[in-house]
C-alpha cells in the first residue's frame, strides 16, 4: 500500500488547474464562471493538503498562532467533497483522488481518537492532537460529523470494483463504525455533549443544543450502526433551548428556527452540504424552507444596510464567519462588523441562485485582485476599512465547491441521502423526505 501512495504522490503533482491572477480575469458565462471557482477553490484542498496526511491544513496562514501543521477534522470532510467534485467535473482523475483519500483515511486510522471521535485539530505530519482550548484537549463530536459528512459521501461515491476503491471504502467502514455518539450521552438518556476531554472529561458541559450548524451531528449519531442515540436525545436536548424556535418576521419573511435574523449563513451551509434540505421535514420545521428564508434575510439585511457599511447592497452581501479586520467572528446582522465573505453568499447558491451569481460576480470581477487568488476567494473583506482578507480558510472554502455542486447537480445531496445508514438515522428521529420513500 506505501508504495501505491508513492505512486499517487507522482500522479498528483502533474494536474493542471486554472493558473488565474488577477491579470488574467476575464468575462465568463455564468457556467464557466462557476467552474472557475469551484475549480480553482479545489486548489486548496488538493495542492495545499498537507504533504504528509493529505488532510486539509485549518488555513492559509500562520495568523492567530496556527502553524502549517494544524489541520482541520471537520474541514478535511468538507475537503473530501471538494475533491470529490473534481473527480466528478473531470478534473482529477478518479484513481489519484481515491489514492489521495486512501492516503488521508490511513492516516487517519493511525491517529489518535477518543472512543472514535477526532479532535477539532491534528498535527498533520505526526497525528498529534492539537488542543482547540485547555479543555478543548481531545473529542469533538461536531467536528467528527463534517469529517464523516464528507467520508461517507466518499464511500458512496468510490464504488468501483477494484483494490484501491475497495480498500479505501472498507477503511472508511471501519472509522465510521468505530465513532462511539453515544459515550457523549454521558451515561444520561437525553442529553449529548460536543466535547470530551482525556484529562477534564465532560467539564467543558457544552450540550449539544440547537438550533446551529450541528443537525448533521444528531442525524449521523442516530444513523450510528453500532454506538448510535435514541430520539430522546434529539427531543430532551437538541430541540431544547432559548434560541431554537423562532417563527418572527423579518422583512416579510418568516424563519420557522434559530436566532433573531437566523445567525451566521454556515448554519444553512455546513449540516447540509451532504443533508438534502429539500422536502426534508419534521415536527420542527421545513428545512427547505429554513434555509432559504434564512438565506433571503442576511441578503435583504445587507441590501438594508442600517449600519451604512460600505460596500453593501444587492451584489455585495453575506454574513457568515469569517477572518476580518480585527481578528475573526461569527458575523450576523445581530454582529454586523461590516465584514463580507464570499462564502456566505456562495455557498447559499441552492437558496439564492439570482442573489448569490449577483454576488459572484461582484467579487469575480469587480473586486478582482482585492478577493481572488490562488485557491479561489480570499477569505472575507471590509471596505469600510479597506481591508481585505490575505487568507483562506479551510471551514469557508469547502461549503462554495461543495453547495455549487449541489446547486448544480444535487450531486452530494444525492450521494448522502440515499445511504442506508443514514435513512435509517432520519426515521429514527421522525424526519420526512422524498429519499425515504424510495425503494
Amino acid at each position: 500500500m506505501k508504495h501505491c501512495l508513492k505512486i499517487g504522490l507522482m500522479i498528483f503533482s502533474g494536474l493542471s488547474f486554472f493558473q488565474i491572477n488577477a491579470q488574467t480575469i476575464i468575462p465568463l458565462n455564468d457556467e464557466k464562471l462557476l467552474d472557475t471557482v469551484q475549480k480553482q477553490t479545489i486548489k486548496y484542498f488538493w495542492e495545499f493538503a498537507h504533504p504528509v496526511s493529505g488532510l486539509a491544513r485549518e488555513r492559509s496562514n500562520t495568523s492567530f498562532g496556527y502553524g502549517n501543521e494544524t489541520c482541520t477534522s471537520g474541514g478535511t470532510g468538507f475537503g473530501v467533497m471538494a475533491i470529490i467534485t473534481g473527480v466528478e467535473r473531470q478534473w482529477i482523475k478518479r484513481d489519484s483522488a481515491a489514492l489521495r483519500l486512501l492516503k488521508m483515511v490511513d492516516f487517519l486510522n493511525a491517529t489518535p481518537s477518543y472512543n472514535g471521535v477526532f479532535p477539532h485539530w491534528i498535527n498533520g505530519k505526526t497525528g498529534a492532537t492539537i488542543p482547540f482550548s485547555k479543555k478543548d484537549d481531545g473529542a469533538d463530536l461536531v467536528e467528527t460529523a463534517f469529517l464523516f459528512q464528507g467520508l461517507l459521501c466518499a464511500r458512496a461515491y468510490f464504488d468501483a470494483d477494484n483494490a484501491t476503491e475497495r480498500t479505501l471504502r472498507n477503511m472508511i467502514i471501519e472509522l465510521w463504525e468505530a465513532v462511539d455518539f453515544g459515550h457523549h450521552t454521558n451515561d444520561t438518556d437525553s442529553l449529548l455533549y460536543w466535547h470530551w476531554s482525556p484529562k477534564y472529561d465532560f467539564e467543558m458541559n457544552f450540550e449539544l443544543r440547537g438550533y446551529n450548524e450541528t443537525l448533521i451531528t444528531y442525524i449521523l449519531a442516530a444513523a450510528s450502526p453500532n454506538h448510535n442515540i435514541d430520539k430522546k436525545v434529539y427531543d430532551s436536548c437538541w430541540a431544547r433551548s432559548s434560541h431554537f424556535g423562532n417563527g418572527k418576521s423579518y422583512y416579510g419573511i418568516t424563519l420557522p428556527l434559530g436566532f433573531e435574523y437566523g445567525g451566521p449563513l454556515f448554519f444553512a451551509h455546513y449540516s447540509f452540504l451532504g443533508l438534502n434540505p429539500k422536502g426534508l421535514k419534521d415536527m420542527h420545521a421545513d428545512y427547505w424552507q429554513q434555509n432559504v428564508n434564512h438565506a433571503q434575510i442576511n441578503y435583504l439585511y445587507c441590501v438594508e444596510n442600517p449600519r451604512n457599511h460600505k460596500g453593501y447592497g444587492p451584489k455585495c452581501w453575506g454574513l457568515t464567519a469569517s477572518d476580518n479586520h480585527n481578528g475573526y467572528s461569527a458575523h450576523s446582522p445581530t454582529n454586523d462588523l461590516g465584514v463580507i465573505s464570499p462564502t456566505a453568499a456562495l455557498a447559499s447558491f441552492p437558496y439564492t441562485p439570482k442573489e448569490s451569481m449577483a454576488a459572484l460576480r461582484y467579487f469575480y470581477e469587480e473586486k478582482g485582485e482585492d478577493l481572488w487568488g490562488d485557491y479561489g476567494f480570499k477569505d472575507a473583506m471590509n471596505e469600510t476599512e479597506e481591508w481585505y482578507s490575505e487568507g483562506y480558510l479551510a471551514i469557508d472554502q469547502g461549503p462554495i465547491v461543495v453547495m455549487i455542486e449541489n446547486y448544480r447537480t444535487g450531486l452530494f445531496w444525492n450521494l448522502f441521502m440515499q445511504i442506508p445508514e443514514i435513512q435509517n438515522g432520519l426515521k429514527k428521529l421522525g424526519f420526512e423526505s422524498p429519499y425515504l420513500m424510495l425503494k
